[in-house]
């Protein structure tokens, strides 16, 4: 087995770098440089560059587009696999654009074939951004959770979320659902069922290496959601019945204590990263907030204040030393 010692470490293709006290960057410089040459080898036209991770098509199927043939499903496959190792590391924001790409590693088409060369592209304008992490000393952990109803051709929604301490996001989510919904507020509550066993672990997993964790926030942005799972039966009528009792183990969880909702304004949610094909600035300030590039601020009251010159104005977010251990360990 080999020792590393020092600040900057290697591991599974990851450059993990402490140079900077309270802080944690993560790279896969000379492994997406593979990925990117893997590309190009499997094509002649993928030149170029994208400045956002996916088209706004994404989740769309076009299947009057004709299927690609077997050597080159085989590299489509091989490219998405490569990808989706990157994504699960240091690349979260590739995670929207995966997340669908995996689902077409079967049968893939002509279609889904430009929509993997929009995201190399998108790779090869960004090969160097870094993942950087921090905590900013409160013990809070707060949860960004957002689903999108109804975006898949089965008519089943799509699961988004992430984890950040203060600066980035070490554990992200993208995913399809594995059930149909009759509404966004289903939707939403199938979401965050979806992300309970990440959040109750990753809580109980700190408190087992000795650091406190003061609060564990989900924030949310739909208010009929955020009722339902503080109050589960009470506030469920003749159009929720048919919610699976199943997720009424939110309302549960909130009692004893072990997470707590809060509203979330749209214009904040950075979980939309993770379930839509965001396009244009909303994509650029959601991206730079996962990868750590800017700090995440609290939620804001609801739409951004605008300066007059145009500049978007954010509220500052806790500051402080990072988390103390308690001393005990679990």
């Amino acid at each position: 087995m080999t020792v590393s010692r020092g600040k900057v470490h290697t591991y599974l293709g990851m450059n993990l770098d402490y140079s900077v006290k309270g802080q944690c960057m993560i790279t896969m410089f000379e492994y997406m440089e593979e990925c990117l040459d893997a590309f190009n080898k499997a094509t002649s036209h993928g030149s170029g560059t994208k400045t956002s991770a996916a088209p706004a098509d994404l989740f769309v199927v076009h299947l009057d587009s004709d299927k690609l043939p077997k050597v080159k499903a085989e590299q489509f496959h091989s490219i998405v696999a490569k990808v989706l190792f990157a994504t699960k590391r240091a690349r979260p924001d590739t995670g929207a654009a995966i997340s669908y790409l995996t689902t077409r590693v079967r049968e893939p088409n002509r279609s889904d074939w430009s929509k993997l060369a929009h995201m190399m592209k998108y790779i090869r304008y960004t090969k160097l951004l870094p993942l950087i992490l921090r905590a900013d000393g409160t013990g809070i952990l707060k949860w960004y959770v957002d689903g999108s109803h109804g975006v898949h051709p089965n008519m089943r929604g799509h699961t988004g979320g992430g984890l950040t301490m203060g600066t980035g996001f070490p554990i992200t989510a993208s995913t399809k659902q594995k059930l149909n919904t009759r509404s966004s507020t289903e939707t939403e509550i199938v979401g965050i069922d979806d992300l309970m066993p990440a959040m109750l672990w990753t809580r109980l997993f700190l408190e087992a290496q000795g650091y406190g964790v003061t609060e564990n926030i989900v924030y949310q942005d739909n208010k009929s959601t955020i009722l339902l799972e503080k109050n589960g039966k009470s506030s469920s009528g003749k159009r929720t019945k048919h919610i699976n009792m199943r997720y009424f183990f939110i309302t549960a969880r909130i009692a004893k204590g072990d997470i707590s909702l809060q509203w979330c304004p749209i214009g904040d949610m950075t979980a939309d990263y993770f379930t839509k094909p965001l396009q244009g600035a909303l994509f650029t300030r959601f991206r730079d907030l996962i990868m750590g590039v800017t700090v995440q601020p609290d939620p804001g009251p609801g739409k951004p204040i605008v300066s007059k010159n145009g500049v978007k104005k954010e509220k500052s977010p806790k500051t402080g030393k990072l988390g103390k251990r308690t001393g005990k360990r679990g």
